[in-house]
């Protein structure tokens, strides 16, 4: 099974992927991400994503490796986020978490079939969420607000209320409390397992 972490920006979902990650009971697999944006502060390479160039990018799309693929015309150019065919057999006993998007979720389940990736959708408060970003956004070099108000924007439309339903998400979980969030996640990955 593959748990995707999905939910609009500054949700808590880095948080909540590093939790679940850590928690040895759970024993689940990263499945790291590819991107052609630059590592921001604080990320390391294949931590939070393979950060990648166009050229590479391009080697994965001529050898029919690239599962999805997600384009962000943003303030700084175009870049690009996917995730790429490894070889991993997620029939297989081994539980995978990943973070991805509504796109990625829906693409992922065409691809390794819809028994085989579950999703975990977070939701928080969108003034807290805001109020988030801007805190992480003013740690940068360069802050770039114009930047974090198109992503707040952008997710607004990508995380509409009919694309949700569309996508099949049933269960949301809200990080009101973290810890009660990912313990919630948690009790629901092993009762799954059962």
């Amino acid at each position: 099974m593959i748990y995707i972490i999905l939910g609009k920006s500054a949700t808590g979902k880095d948080t909540v992927f590093a939790r679940l990650i850590d928690d040895k009971e759970l024993n689940l697999e990263r499945i790291v991400p590819y991107t052609t944006r630059p590592i921001r502060p604080g990320e390391t390479d294949g931590e939070e994503y393979y950060f990648v160039d166009e050229a590479k990018l391009a080697e994965y799309i001529r050898k029919g490796k690239i599962i999805e693929r997600r384009q962000y015309n943003t303030v700084h150019g175009i870049w690009n986020y996917f995730t790429v065919d490894d070889g991993r057999d997620v029939s297989q006993k081994q539980d995978f978490i990943m973070i991805g998007t509504l796109e990625s979720f829906n693409k992922l389940k065409g691809y390794y079939g819809e028994d085989c990736v579950y999703p975990v959708y977070i939701e928080t408060d969108d003034y807290e969420r805001l109020r988030r970003a801007m805190d992480r956004e003013s740690l940068q070099s360069v802050p770039s607000y114009e930047e974090v108000c198109r992503r707040y924007i952008a997710d607004e439309q990508d995380f509409s209320e009919n694309n949700i339903l569309d996508a099949g998400i049933k269960k949301r979980y809200e990080n009101i409390d973290i810890g009660e969030c990912i313990a919630e996640i948690k009790r629901d990955i092993l009762a799954g397992r059962n």
